[in-house]
This record gives C-alpha cells, sequence and structure tokens, in this order.
C-alpha cells in the first residue's frame, strides 16, 4: 500500500491499513500503535449504497469539514461529549469517506500512552493490551485531540503513518460497533479487523440494529 491508495473508497482502504504503524508526537514523546481494527465511513459525494452511519451522511458542515478535505488527512471529532475518535480521511477532496481507527496495539511509548490512558484516573492499572482498544482510547494514548490535529497531514509532523507492503494474511470483518439502525447490522460489514488480537475491541451492537448472523 502507498499514500496515493488513500484517495480510493475508505471502504478498499480500510482493511489495507490493519498492520500500519501510526505514531503521534508531541513535547512529551512519541507514541506508535500497530493498527489492528477499523472501521470504514461513506459520506456525501459517495456512489453506492446510503451510509446513515457516517457523520457526512447530510452534506458538509463545520464538524466534519476535514472528511471532506483531501485524501490522507485526520478526521478528529468529539464522541458523546467523553473522548476523541480519529479517522483517515480517503477519496478525493471535496467527496466523504473515511477509516476511523478503532484499536491498536502500542508498539511503542507504551509508558507514555499508559500515563495519558490513566491521568484522570489515578492509581487505576491498564494492561498493556487495553492501552488503545476502542477509538476513544486510540485518540488518548497517541494524545490526539481535535483542536490540534484535526485535518493535519497523515505523513507529515506530529504524524507519522508506515504502511504495510502488503495485506495482513487473515482478515475478518462484520457490522460496525454501536451504530444504530440497518447501518450498524449486516448490511454494513464494514468493521474490518485482525482475528484472534487481543487489542481489537468486544462488539456491541448499536440501538435497532438488526442482530449480526453470526457471533462476533
Amino acid at each position: 500500500m502507498i499514500r496515493e491508495d488513500f484517495s480510493r473508497p475508505a471502504l478498499e482502504v480500510a482493511p489495507q491499513v490493519l498492520g500500519a504503524r501510526l505514531s503521534a508526537h508531541s513535547a512529551d514523546g512519541s507514541v506508535t500503535i500497530r493498527i489492528t481494527e477499523v472501521e470504514a465511513y461513506h459520506g456525501s459525494g459517495m456512489p453506492g449504497v446510503h451510509d446513515a452511519g457516517s457523520h457526512a451522511r447530510n452534506g458538509r458542515t463545520e464538524r466534519n469539514a476535514s472528511m471532506f478535505g483531501p485524501p490522507a488527512h485526520a478526521y478528529v471529532y468529539f464522541s458523546y461529549g467523553m473522548h476523541f475518535a480519529l479517522n483517515l480521511v480517503c477519496s478525493p477532496a471535496g467527496i466523504a469517506s473515511g477509516v476511523l481507527v478503532r484499536a491498536g496495539e502500542v508498539v511503542a511509548g507504551a509508558q507514555l500512552a499508559a500515563q495519558r490512558r490513566t491521568a484522570r484516573r489515578p492509581g487505576a492499572e491498564i494492561r498493556p493490551v487495553h492501552l488503545a482498544r476502542g477509538p476513544g482510547n486510540v485518540a488518548q494514548a497517541l494524545g490526539i485531540r481535535r483542536e490540534s490535529h484535526d485535518g493535519l497531514q497523515l505523513f507529515a509532523d506530529p504524524f507519522s503513518l508506515e504502511l504495510p507492503e502488503h495485506p495482513a494474511p487473515e482478515i475478518d470483518a462484520g457490522p460496525r460497533v454501536g451504530v444504530a439502525g440497518d447501518a450498524g447490522g449486516p448490511d454494513f460489514p464494514w468493521r474490518f479487523w485482525l482475528p484472534g488480537d487481543p487489542t481489537v475491541s468486544a462488539f456491541r451492537p448499536g440501538r435497532g440494529a438488526p442482530k449480526p448472523t453470526r457471533p462476533l
């Protein structure tokens, strides 16, 4: 995979970034994760089925503007009033699609990642496999915030992204986590992960989503 591949739809890009190494650098140090779980989202301007689970399903807003920007940039949003989440912007500028980084293995900077994760929970112990398990934990471990990282290039400081030369030998797919309605059901198997990897987050159906056709 190469940088130019991000000009393709997120649904094509998502499984190919599994195993990529994503780093975020700051004055405090650097943290690197190996991406183990992602989800694809398509918005306004994308051909094919309408994705009701996408932030950009109804067009461009102040919140989702970076998703309409050039590919290979970051789209960072604040979720549920609790945490930030990082998306890798795909598709040409003006067309919205992105890959949500749901989980990863911290492969460098684990001490800094743990400090960030426990900052609000003094004395708490977090297992290494849980440091970047779930999109909010990914952003917290990497030190990513909307005001400082949204819209930035993924291949330039403060980010760096090392893409895998070849697709992962084994990839699983299924419904997206916590997405409401049909967009969170088996008609949208747009979540991809490395099967058996302990850092992959647990599946949780969204409100009113159809039941998966198999255990996840």
